[in-house]
């Protein structure tokens, strides 16, 4: 009798195994929302718990039909070979679910990282922008426009470390069908901005640039030009001191 128990406990241990290897195993999911894949880690992960606790389960009926077959070899041979079948299907199934938990979970926290690059960018784009906005209408002072150049100008210094993490991550999670669409709406705006903004950016800071060498242009004339004032002033004043007639001066002094 405890040989036939045993029996139907190894049956009943293999069905259970087998319902869940197609509940868990073999469904087909394709993950087209951030929802769909956050619930599917999450059954993974209980998955995971109930499998693992049949181990105190697979651990009794082992150490049962081993005393079996110990006290009666003839009647507990069989059970020990059906044992060792069930004890090899359930650690692949242990095995199996840990690699698609495993996956999965690799899979969510690729989706969060490429969220928190894509926030940590649009950030700098936002910053970008209000640069790019401060640099128009200027007053017409050379500290001014030095002061918006420089300020664009540290602004577009930014590493592309990001922007290089968010192509690598997304294309990651598109070439396995993960959210493929969301990701890749995602991106095309993100670089569409990120084109606008960088031509826009650039093409400031040169107009910028040539403003501002422009006015040093005309601020050294200028500096010139009043050094000369003040010499020619010097000059005449002499000579007005010295009550020297301006006929008996070179032409360009009189």
């Amino acid at each position: 009798e405890k040989a036939i128990n045993l029996k139907k406990d190894l049956a009943e241990m293999q069905e259970w195994m087998t319902q869940a290897e197609e509940e868990y195993l073999e469904k087909d999911f394709e993950y087209k929302s951030p929802e769909e894949l956050e619930n599917a880690v999450e059954e993974m992960k209980r998955a995971k718990e109930d499998v693992l606790q049949k181990e105190v389960r697979v651990k009794i009926l082992k150490d049962n039909i081993k005393m079996l077959a110990a006290k009666v070899p003839s009647s507990g041979q069989d059970l020990v070979t059906e044992l060792n079948v069930v004890l090899e299907n359930y650690q692949l199934l242990c095995n199996r679910i840990r690699g698609k938990c495993h996956t999965l979970e690799e899979v969510w926290s690729c989706w969060i990282e490429l969220l928190q690059y894509l926030d940590l960018e649009t950030t700098w784009l936002n910053s970008l922008e209000e640069r790019v906005q401060m640099a128009e209408n200027l007053p017409d002072k050379l500290d001014a426009v030095n002061d918006a150049l420089e300020s664009l100008e540290s602004v577009l210094r930014h590493p592309a470390d990001n922007r290089t993490q968010i192509r690598e991550l997304g294309q990651t999670l598109i070439d396995g069908g993960i959210l493929d669409d969301i990701i890749s709406e995602k991106l095309e705006a993100f670089n569409a901005r990120y084109e606008e903004l960088s031509h826009l950016a650039v093409s400031r800071q040169i107009v910028l640039e040539q403003q501002l060498q422009t006015m040093r242009e005309t601020d050294h004339m200028l500096q010139v030009l009043q050094e000369n004032l003040t010499e020619l002033d010097r000059q005449l004043t002499s000579y007005l001191t010295d009550r020297v007639d301006a006929f008996q001066m070179p032409q360009e002094a009189q």
